[in-house]
C-alpha cells in the first residue's frame, strides 16, 4: 500500500469518526449541530488522551480547552455588568442603565456544565444574561460556584444557596431595585438541577423570609437512581450530550473514584435498602404513554451498599430533587419546564412535570420535538432563537 493510499485512508476514517454524525430528519440546521459535536468530540478526545498520559484530569482539561469563551465584565449602553460577592460566592450582576419608576423583576440564574464545567464569564452565558436583563427589564443575577473534580457535592448546591439567600435579603433587593414579589430562579442542565434543589430548600427554611415566584428549568438532571430510562436508551450516543459524558458527570459530582461512574452506567449502583426511593423515579408510571411505547421497564438492579456509604450523594434530594415527596413539592412556585425529544435527560424533566401536576403545582411543560441539549444556548441556532423567545415570552407574562 502506497503512502498517498495509507494518508487518503487515515484522514477518511478520521474524516468519518469525526463528521459522520447521524441526525433525526427533523433537526433543523443539521450541518451546525455536525460542527458543533465535531468541536465536542474534538475536545473531549484531547482530554481523555491527556487523562490517559496522566497528565490532566479530564473534566480540567476540558474546562481549561473551554476557557477561551470567558469575557470580561462589559457594560454596554443598555445593561451595566459587574462582578462581585454575595456571601463569598463570586457572581455577575446585569442591571438596567434605563432608570425604572417601579421595582424590578429579579432573575437569578444557574449556568450548566455538569457540576463540572461553565462559568458566569462564559460567552454564551453573558451574552444571554445581559440580553435576559434588557429584554424582561429585569436585575439578572448569574452565580458561578464551586466545580468538580476539585469540590464535590454538596459544595456546589451550597454555594448556589448562599449565593441566592444573599440576594434574597431585603436591603440586597432595595439596593438593586428589585421587587421582592417578581424574583424568579433559572437554569439549565446542571443548573436546572440546582435550581430546583435550591427552590426545594428554601421553602422550608426560616431564616428566608422572601420566597420564589417563579423556577424555570431548562432540560434539567434530576436524578441518577435510574440511568436506564427510556430517554437515555434512545439518546445514548446523540450530541451534544451521551449518555457515557452525563454517567460521568454525575459520578464527578459525588467522587472521582471511576468504580461508582462504572456502577452508575450499568445502572447497579442503588442498593437494596433504598429501593423504596425508586416510586419517585419510575418512569413506568410517571412518563406519558407517547414516551414509554417500545420500552419496557427494567427492575431495579441492586448495588453495593459500600458505593453509597461511601458516596450517599446520589441518594439525597439536594442532588437528586425527584427524590422529594409530595408534601414538599405541592408547595413548589409556579414552574416552566423545557425538555428535548433528543436529550437523555428528557425523562428527567417529563417525570418531575408529571409528579409536580400531580402535588398542585401550576406547570408549563415546553417538551420540543426537533429539540436537543443545549439547544438554548447555541444563539447561533434557529432553534436556539426560537427556545429563548419562548422562556422569554413565558416570564414576561408570570414573573
Amino acid at each position: 500500500m502506497g503512502r498517498k493510499t495509507l494518508l487518503f485512508l487515515i484522514v477518511g476514517v478520521l474524516g468519518a469518526y469525526y463528521f459522520y454524525t447521524p441526525l433525526p430528519d427533523n433537526i433543523e440546521e443539521p450541518w451546525k449541530l455536525v460542527l458543533m459535536a465535531t468541536y465536542m468530540k474534538a475536545v473531549t478526545d484531547l482530554a481523555l488522551f491527556a487523562e490517559l498520559l496522566g497528565i490532566s484530569h479530564y473534566m480540567n482539561t476540558v474546562n481549561f480547552l473551554m476557557t477561551f469563551q470567558e469575557v470580561p465584565p462589559t457594560s454596554d449602553e443598555n445593561i451595566i455588568v459587574m462582578e462581585t460577592t454575595f456571601n463569598s460566592v463570586p457572581v455577575r450582576t446585569y442591571v438596567p442603565k434605563q432608570k425604572s419608576e417601579t421595582l424590578r423583576r429579579g432573575l437569578f440564574y444557574i449556568h450548566g456544565g455538569g457540576w463540572c464545567l461553565g462559568s458566569a464569564a462564559w460567552f454564551d452565558v453573558d451574552f444571554l444574561s445581559r440580553r435576559r436583563a434588557e429584554r424582561l427589564d429585569a436585575v439578572v443575577i448569574s452565580t458561578n460556584y464551586r466545580l468538580a473534580p476539585k469540590h464535590h457535592f454538596p459544595n456546589q448546591f451550597e454555594d448556589v444557596y448562599n449565593a441566592l439567600k444573599w440576594f434574597l435579603r431585603q436591603d440586597v433587593l432595595d439596593k438593586y431595585g428589585v421587587d421582592p414579589e417578581r424574583i424568579g430562579i433559572f437554569g439549565d442542565s446542571a443548573g436546572g438541577n440546582l435550581a430546583a434543589a435550591v427552590t426545594q430548600q428554601l421553602i422550608d427554611d426560616p431564616d428566608v423570609k422572601i420566597k420564589l415566584k417563579t423556577q424555570s428549568l431548562i432540560y434539567p438532571a434530576l436524578q441518577i437512581l435510574d440511568a436506564d430510562l427510556p430517554s437515555y436508551r434512545e439518546n445514548s450516543h446523540f450530541p451534544i450530550l451521551s449518555k457515557s459524558f452525563m454517567v460521568r458527570f454525575w459520578s464527578e459530582y459525588f467522587t472521582t473514584d471511576r468504580s461508582l461512574e462504572n456502577a452508575m452506567f450499568f445502572n447497579q449502583h442503588v442498593p437494596v435498602e433504598s429501593s423504596h426511593l425508586f416510586k419517585f423515579v419510575n418512569w413506568s408510571v410517571l412518563l406519558p404513554e407517547k414516551f414509554k411505547k417500545g420500552h419496557f421497564y427494567n427492575s431495579p438492579t441492586f448495588g453495593s451498599s459500600e458505593l453509597a456509604k461511601k458516596y450517599p450523594g446520589f441518594l439525597d434530594v439536594r442532588a437528586a430533587p425527584l427524590l422529594a415527596d409530595d408534601s414538599k413539592l405541592r408547595k413548589l412556585p409556579l414552574t416552566y419546564v423545557l425538555t428535548c425529544q433528543y436529550d437523555v435527560l428528557r425523562d428527567d424533566g417529563i417525570m418531575y412535570v408529571t409528579r409536580l401536576q400531580k402535588a398542585g403545582v401550576r406547570v408549563t411543560h415546553n417538551h420540543i420535538e426537533d429539540g436537543f441539549h443545549g439547544a438554548v444556548s447555541f444563539q447561533g441556532f434557529k432553534i436556539g432563537y426560537r427556545l429563548e423567545n419562548q422562556l422569554m415570552s413565558w416570564l414576561s407574562q408570570n414573573l
